[in-house]
C-alpha cells in the first residue's frame, strides 16, 4: 500500500481487516485520535487504521449520528408504505413526497420540542408582493 493509505471496515463482518497481523508488521503503533491508529512498517510506510479495523459506521459513527438516522430511517419506512399503497407507478426513480419529508420533520421537531413559527396573513402577504431584489 501507499504511504499514507488509511484502512476502513466497511463491510459486512470484522473480518476484512487483520489488525493483530497488522500490528506484527508494524515497527510502531501509536493513536492519533480516537478511532484512529497509524502504524508505521518496517519500509517507513504508514497505515492508517480507522476504528480498530471494526465496521467503521458502528465503531465510530462520527458521520452518522442517531439523531440523523433516526429520521433517515423514518423517511425509508414512510416511503415503503407509499410505495405499497401506490398501485400506478411506471418503474424509475421518483423523489421523496413532500408530505413525508415534512411528516418527518414534523415530528422530529415534536420528540425535541422545537415548534415552528407560522407566518401571520400580514407575513404572507407581504412576502407574496415583495418585488425589489427577486428579479
Amino acid at each position: 500500500m501507499k504511504d499514507g493509505a488509511i484502512l476502513a471496515n466497511s463491510g459486512h463482518f470484522n473480518v476484512e481487516i487483520d489488525p493483530e497481523h497488522l500490528g506484527k508488521l508494524a515497527t510502531t503503533k501509536r493513536n492519533i485520535r480516537p478511532n484512529l491508529d497509524e502504524y508505521t512498517l518496517g519500509n517507513g510506510c504508514r497505515l492508517y487504521l480507522l476504528a480498530e479495523g471494526r465496521l467503521v459506521n458502528l465503531a465510530a459513527a462520527e458521520g452518522h449520528p442517531s439523531e440523523v438516522m433516526d429520521m433517515s430511517f423514518a423517511n425509508q419506512a414512510l416511503c415503503i408504505e407509499y410505495l405499497a399503497k401506490e398501485k400506478r407507478m411506471q418503474p424509475r426513480v421518483y423523489g421523496v413526497p413532500k408530505e413525508i419529508d415534512e411528516r418527518v420533520a414534523r415530528l422530529k421537531l415534536k420528540t425535541m420540542s422545537i415548534q415552528i413559527d407560522r407566518l401571520t396573513s400580514e407575513q404572507k402577504k407581504y412576502l407574496g408582493t415583495w418585488e425589489e431584489g427577486t428579479t
